[in-house]
């Protein structure tokens, strides 16, 4: 089962345009009043409360929401596949925020990490445009830091950049307003969360949950580097245990690993091995149920510099431990989840100091790049973006690249390449040497958003970590150098400095020049030449000293809204009807009357587009159990044991099924279960009508 490596879209959104190239040459409500600002020269330092004043310690908050998007028929982010289209849910896809409080002069930072491939600049700039528009400036781009697990089974098209959306047929706004409305909900509740608590440090080693996928290229770097990664992975796990009063309220726990248990086969949204690791711990070990909408412990499970680092302990796609994916999933998952608990349980020594931040815009094709900071000692620039024809070749670790493009075949979107096409000028071509010049992004762009340019570069501290925020993936060398150098320039000890990827931004791989010069696929995804990581050391540097010397920065050119740019070719849901002599909601393939505990019980619905309501926040599906006289729901569509897979069965007639699994597992209590679909209906007229569906009753014995 491919997993293509990502040259755009978490592995391979690129890829698709490469090859193509290559051939053709939602809203929440009303916001609250606004908190009131107190005099600052930054986000975030305003009051924190009426009782936060001339105090020491934190605040600290909270909280969850589901991003899910368009659960049918929307293209998938990450492995670049027009025929990996979403047909239903195996789990929700949440956002999961913490905000922390200096007490003593009321500066703030949000940490959020979402179940999504990437944190695009699209969903930057909504998520701070409805915190603005929300709390006026006590949250902005400067002091709130957006990232993702990397999944790469979640429904796409939510960028502003071409290449990200191209395999998707564009942009997608239901799945983009799900995802801003989501993640600015979690921050929300975090917000009104806000209690006095404690956080603490802990670290540890985990051995058994990565493997390097581009072991040619590592071993080009320096002794000095591959001597830091004796097995050729970064095996730390970092995990930040939040306490409010008394209680543990919550948990971020950091380590490197792609997020591609879950192959490019699949087609139900996925949060893959951390969405698992994150389910396990809150809904299996701390008893929250996410539609009881009740504050409730939140285990974030981020990625760092996961850009070498795969699940696929085999090195083949889906493959490792096993040769079944979603066990693998599972396994991987849990293992994070069990490294995780025990560090936690063993982080008792609380962080001490302040809450800061600091945010600066580079524009990364046109950095002069020190010799500081340079292999030879000297000065080299960047380059306008252009994939490397080694993206094209995908990896033999995570899956090969797309087979079947051949010479002369047309697709969905061939016509707006042709309309892009750019010959790679021999200047850009040097520059970008040794890669064998593909595609010119950089240059495409001038007509049309196809990679992003300039990209926001952000260090957070929290007490005595430091989270430096890169829009990109980087290798676990490459993460090594920018720590190194962050830890220099701030005078503190490497330990206490991580390298958060995926964040705010995203703009492909970031290698070091010796891996640079392997042209393996990440190589060949690095966007600005053989000194991107150079520049990326240099640049975070000043974002470093203005950090530590308290001074203001300078923001640098502000990426553009290109909101106002975008196309789908998708259509919409024109309109839905039932089966014949049927209607929304009827049963068609009804359950057993009993299973035993550990069989799958299957019921069939007649159903409507889930297009017409993602039911964020909600659920297509239930399993209830009868209690006292009355149902209770157990299980819903969040939930590992449960599936809800939709099925077009006659196009013509707007036709389909909704099929729901439940694993009942062995242990499952006894008793009288049934299942209740939800769905809603879309006319002829365009008026969507919802309706629940009710299986008979059966028994687990």
């Amino acid at each position: 089962m491919p997993h293509v490596r990502h040259a755009f879209p978490g592995r391979l959104p690129l890829v698709t345009l490469a090859a193509v190239l290559g051939i053709a040459a939602a809203g929440l409500p009303s916001p609250a009043s606004a908190s009131p600002a107190a005099s600052a020269s930054s986000p975030g330092a305003h009051a924190a409360g009426p009782d936060s004043q001339d105090e020491d310690g934190y605040l600290v908050g909270r909280g969850i929401a589901d991003v899910t998007g368009e659960a049918a028929e929307t293209g998938m982010m990450g492995y670049s596949s027009f025929d990996q289209k979403t047909s239903g849910i195996h789990q929700r896809q949440r956002s999961r925020a913490f905000v922390v409080v200096d007490r003593s002069n009321g500066r703030r930072v949000v940490y959020v990490n979402a179940d999504l491939a990437m944190i695009f600049q699209s969903v930057q700039q909504g998520v701070v445009s409805r915190l603005r528009e929300r709390y006026g400036d006590l949250y902005g781009d400067e002091n709130v830091l957006l990232s993702a697990t990397h999944t790469h089974s979640g429904p796409g098209g939510y960028a502003h950049h071409l290449a990200y959306n191209l395999s998707v047929l564009g942009f997608q706004n239901g799945t983009y307003r799900a995802i801003v409305d989501g993640i600015v909900e979690s921050v929300v509740k975090a917000h009104e969360d806000l209690r006095p608590g404690t956080i603490s440090l802990g670290t540890g080693t985990l051995t058994n949950a990565s493997v390097n996928r581009s072991r040619t290229a590592f071993d080009r770097n320096p002794a000095a580097d591959r001597a830091a990664f004796p097995g050729a992975i970064d095996p730390a796990m970092t995990v930040l245990r939040f306490r409010q009063g008394d209680k543990d309220a919550g948990a971020i726990s950091w380590f490197a690993t792609h997020n591609t248990s879950v192959t490019n086969k699949n087609t139900l949204i996925s949060p893959d091995n951390k969405g698992y690791a994150a389910y396990t711990w809150e809904h299996d070990h701390e008893d929250v149920r996410y539609l009881d909408d009740t504050p409730g412990f939140v285990a974030a499970f981020p990625n760092t510099n996961a850009g070498d680092m795969s699940p696929n302990l085999n090195l083949r796609p889906g493959s490792g431990p096993t040769e079944d994916e979603f066990e693998n999933t599972r396994i991987i998952g849990e293992r994070q989840f069990a490294k995780a608990r025990e560090i936690y349980g063993s982080a008792t020594a609380p962080l001490t100091g302040g809450v800061d931040a600091r945010l600066a815009y580079v524009d990364m094709e046109n950095v002069a790049v020190s010799g500081a900071y340079t292999p030879d000692g000297k000065e080299h620039r960047t380059c306008p973006a252009v994939v490397g024809a080694s993206t094209l070749a995908g990896s033999v670790e995570d899956g090969p690249a797309i087979p079947g493009f051949t010479e002369g075949m047309r697709n969905p979107v061939s016509h707006i390449i042709d309309a892009l096409r750019t010959e790679t000028p021999s200047w850009l071509a040097a520059c970008q040497y040794p890669k064998a010049s593909l595609i010119p992004t950089g240059l495409m762009s001038a007509l049309y958003p196809v990679t992003p340019r300039i990209l926001p570069l952000q260090i957070v501290r929290i007490g005595q970590l430091h989270l430096v925020a890169g829009p990109g993936e980087f290798t676990i060398t490459a993460g090594l150098r920018i720590r190194r150098t962050v830890a220099e320039q701030l005078g503190v000890p490497l330990d206490h400095v991580l390298l958060q990827g995926y964040a705010n931004s995203y703009s492909q791989y970031v290698t070091t020049p010796e891996e640079y010069n392997a042209q393996q696929y990440e190589g060949g995804s690095t966007l600005y030449g053989r000194y991107t990581l150079p520049a990326y050391q240099q640049e975070f540097a000043k974002v470093a000293a203005s950090l530590r010397d308290g001074t203001v920065i300078g923001r640098g050119p502000v990426p553009p809204d290109d909101s106002g740019r975008q196309f789908t070719l998708q259509t919409g849901v024109v309109y839905d009807s039932p089966p014949l002599g049927k209607s929304f909601g009827s049963v068609l393939a009804g359950p057993a009357a009993s299973y035993a505990r550990g069989d799958t019980a299957i019921v069939e619905f007649a159903t409507g587009h889930p297009k017409n309501n993602l039911r964020r926040g909600g659920t297509f599906l239930e399993v209830q159990r009868l209690v006292d006289g009355r149902w209770v729901r157990v299980l819903d569509d969040g939930d590992w044991q449960t599936t809800y897979r939709w099925t077009r069965t006659n196009s013509l007639t707007g036709t389909s099924k909704a099929t729901i699994t439940w694993e009942t597992g062995p242990g499952t209590t006894p008793g009288t279960y049934r299942v209740v679909h939800f769905g809603d209906a879309k006319n002829l007229f365009g008026t969507i009508t919802p309706f629940t569906g009710t299986s008979a009753a059966f028994t687990v014995r």
